[in-house]
């Protein structure tokens, strides 16, 4: 029989799709005081109360290990039917896109109407798009709720989202003007990392948690 710590659950289940960097998530949640597992199990996802989706790398190659997985469908069925929170780091947001030009066509989980295309090097900037930025937010609950406008952020990328003002929760300027994070219902996504953004990141990491308690608790 279980007892009553083992039936709390985790505040959030980390997926472990082999393109993310886990580590410096699991080091921020565990110093935040947050409970997470690791794991792209289907019974683990489908028993979460909230996910992180880290990512880093090539859109096709996340594309193609969620596929080898067979956990799209559980993931849409919590996501989207469930409305179970989610946040996407990096590439774990870009994915959440319909499509992406990264070496080839690729499409996306499609959660948030919008594509991912390649950076360009607008007034002379440098691509990869790599260190401190500011950023403008757009919609301050519940993400940046602990934050005050043009916090700074850690960012490392070669690519952008691309979609309707309506999704962008915050933007960064890089020659031009980045979608430098996403907001749909329960879905969140950032282009940069969190877990490497200091102070800063881990009021994003709180902001994320205080959804999750207010909309699962």
């Amino acid at each position: 029989m279980l007892n009553q710590t083992q039936l709390i659950k985790k505040d959030a289940l980390i997926i472990d799709y082999k393109v993310g960097n886990h580590l410096s998530i699991m080091n921020a949640l565990s110093l935040l005081g947050y409970t997470f597992d690791v794991s792209a199990e289907k019974k683990d996802i489908a028993n979460a109360r909230a996910y992180i989706l880290p990512g880093v790398g090539a859109f096709y190659e996340a594309m193609k290990n969620l596929n080898r997985l067979g956990i799209i469908d559980i993931l849409n069925e919590q996501v989207l039917e469930n409305k179970k929170p989610i946040l996407g780091i990096c590439l774990g947001m870009q994915i959440m896109a319909e499509s992406s030009e990264e070496k080839g066509f690729h499409a996306g989980l499609g959660w948030i109407k919008g594509h991912v295309i390649k950076m360009k090097s607008t007034g002379g900037v440098r691509i990869p798009h790599v260190g401190w930025n500011q950023v403008k937010i757009m919609k301050k609950n519940p993400i940046f709720s602990r934050l005050l406008d043009r916090p700074n952020f850690y960012f490392d990328h070669s690519y952008q989202f691309i979609c309707n003002k309506k999704f962008k929760a915050g933007i960064c300027t890089y020659g031009e003007d980045i979608t430098a994070a996403i907001q749909h219902e329960n879905i969140f996504g950032v282009q940069f990392h969190p877990e490497k953004s200091q102070n800063n990141g881990l009021k994003i990491f709180r902001g994320f948690f205080d959804y999750v308690k207010l909309k699962t608790d």
